[in-house]
């Protein structure tokens, strides 16, 4: 621990020389000579110069500074590409005039338009003898909860890799390809459901990815998808 006392050799202590040299950072500039007396040990234990060691840190930080400028222009890239994509989805799903429609648009785009999605589903839970059509999928809340129940249990999106049956009831025929998975539960209000979307990736969608697309795909779903139902909800 370095002493703040004063020293009797009468030279300054390193506190007041890197002060000194903090508050006169072109001091090298007009010393140059001192450069090559001085030297600065890396931890393998070999010798450099100050000067060399000055431009390899700042080459470092010049290099992670790169680094990050990239990572925020790759992000801002991809969250440009997401809007685009999500505007023509939310549009194409107000164009719809069926339910059968609605949901036949929002698998296709979701698959086709969104990188490593391969699968999707929309599956309502209601009595389908009073609700349903040629391609809307609708099963009995009772069979939802049997099968998924402990999917739906918090009520927010899950993601990761999905057991057997629970890969069959939410994609069928196209279980056996599916890696990984994420669902994003329809809240109860006008509608119930549940929205899922699949990669053959096992390691594409994980617990620890972000589920804001899927939390606002399903609640444009909530809120648009009632008005082309026939008859009460239930």
């Amino acid at each position: 621990m370095e002493s703040n006392s004063p020293k009797n050799d009468g030279l300054p202590s390193e506190s007041e020389v890197a002060r000194y040299l903090r508050n006169h950072p072109g001091f090298f500039l007009n010393n140059e000579d001192l450069l090559t007396e001085l030297k600065i040990t890396h931890k393998t234990g070999k010798a450099v110069s100050l000067l060399e060691r000055q431009v390899e840190v700042l080459r470092e930080r010049n290099m992670d500074m790169r680094g990050r400028i990239s990572s925020m222009l790759d992000n801002a890239q991809r969250n440009d590409m997401l809007f685009d994509r999500s505007k023509s989805l939310i549009l194409s799903l107000i164009e719809a005039r069926r339910a059968e429609e609605f949901s036949n648009t929002l698998c296709r785009y979701l698959v086709s338009d969104f990188d490593d999605i391969d699968y999707a589903s929309l599956i309502l839970f209601a009595d389908p003898k009073r609700v349903g059509g040629n391609s809307l999928r609708v099963v009995n809340p009772e069979q939802a909860q049997q099968q998924i129940g402990s999917l739906l249990r918090s009520k927010k999106a899950v993601c990761g890799v999905l057991r057997a049956e629970e890969l069959s009831f939410l994609f069928g025929k196209h279980a056996d390809h599916i890696g990984s998975a994420a669902l994003m539960p329809i809240e109860p209000g006008s509608i119930d459901g549940v929205i899922a979307i699949a990669s053959k990736d096992p390691q594409h969608f994980k617990s620890s990815m972000g589920t804001l697309f899927l939390e606002y795909i399903a609640e444009v779903v909530n809120r648009t998808l009632p008005k082309l139902m026939k008859g009460p909800f239930i």
